[in-house]
């Protein structure tokens, strides 16, 4: 068992109310917070920067900018529209605004371009929207937007700034980036890669679900060893499936792999998986099709705050469905690292 290196698997924890973090809150955005913990907004936004990945949810994104209007007029703000052509160029007019006075910045896509929005703003006073139209949309189901990119985007013009824990990744070639939601090596790396490359056109789960299959008939077990921060046994190497580190319940379009997992919690979760049988992966194939449950016995599960991620064998570690580098990795939680609009009482 992997988790021999630790103390113990740590229980579920009950998530925690969040609370407006007001030593470094934005001024003028956050003024307390009531008696349930949810953050009082004491200022409208009047406008807002929109950042459009036209590719995202098989061109579903480009066909929703000419709708958007109508929701942002209606809580009285002015939307500015940006179509941009690869991740680099968002990152740099993100920026760009943000020097200008830009104080909310939406992405209309998937997790992947909310990604690059949060690197490019990361420690700026500014607040992060999302219109979910991509193809997994973890986050957006985190943060208890509506599925729906409209329904999304007025109930979080509705609602207000919320502090959201992100995911901090140093690879082995010296980069730095932030992911939002879920990232590994393994069988899920794989399937992240068939998701964005050869199944990219397939519709929300059935394109993750395709992309694992295929991963799982191309994939070799890898060997890796995992250090948690404070343990003082000596970290061993197991054989690995999937090895996952998460900071949403779902992953790959609304796949519960750490259900217990909350964006707000100051922690993060380890999911571990040593082997797959074919039998197994059968069994559960109607199950993550239908209800996006995964009913292994075998998976473990521990919550942590920073742990060293080493492979045996050169693996690549993605976040968010994006590679992010090589091993090995270090990862670490930064709580209440980014705020984002979100429902009211939808972090509480």
């Amino acid at each position: 068992m992997i988790f021999s290196l630790v103390s113990r698997i740590t229980t579920a924890q009950p998530c925690r109310t969040l609370r407006a973090v007001t030593d470094y809150a934005p001024s003028q955005m956050i003024l307390h917070s009531n008696s349930d913990g949810a953050a009082q907004t004491v200022a409208n936004f009047d406008r807002a920067f929109v950042f459009v990945n036209p590719q995202a949810g098989r061109g579903k994104a480009r066909k929703l900018i000419s709708r958007l209007g109508p929701t942002f007029h209606t809580h009285g703000v002015t939307p500015e529209i940006r179509t941009v052509s690869s991740s680099n160029e968002m990152g740099t007019q993100a920026k760009e605004a943000i020097q200008s006075g830009a104080k909310l910045l939406f992405a209309l896509g998937g997790d992947g371009t909310l990604q690059v929005l949060a690197n490019a703003v990361y420690g700026q006073d500014a607040v992060l929207g999302v219109i979910p139209a991509g193809g997994g949309n973890d986050f957006a189901r985190a943060l208890g937007l509506p599925s729906e990119p409209l329904a999304a985007l007025g109930a979080a013009l509705h609602g207000g700034p919320r502090f959201a824990d992100l995911v901090r990744v140093r690879t082995a070639d010296g980069h730095q980036r932030l992911y939002l939601g879920g990232g590994g090596i393994g069988l899920d790396a794989d399937a992240a890669k068939f998701a964005g490359g050869r199944y990219r056109d397939w519709p929300g789960r059935s394109r993750y679900l395709a992309a694992a299959i295929h991963a799982y008939a191309t994939h070799k077990p890898r060997r890796v060893r995992v250090a948690f921060e404070y343990s003082n046994e000596v970290p061993k190497w197991h054989e690995s499936v999937l090895a996952c580190v998460l900071n949403t319940p779902t992953f790959g379009a609304g796949i519960r792999l750490a259900p217990n997992a909350r964006i707000n919690d100051g922690l993060l979760d380890f999911v571990f998986l040593d082997e797959l049988r074919v039998s197994t992966l059968l069994r559960i194939l109607p199950q993550l099709a239908l209800r996006g449950t995964l009913d292994i016995p075998q998976l473990q599960a521990k919550q942590f705050r920073k742990l060293r991620l080493e492979t045996e064998q050169p693996a690549y570690f993605h976040g968010d469905g994006e590679i992010l580098g090589p091993t090995p990795v270090e990862i670490e939680v930064v709580p209440g690292a980014a705020q984002f609009l979100a429902p009211k009482l939808a972090l509480g």
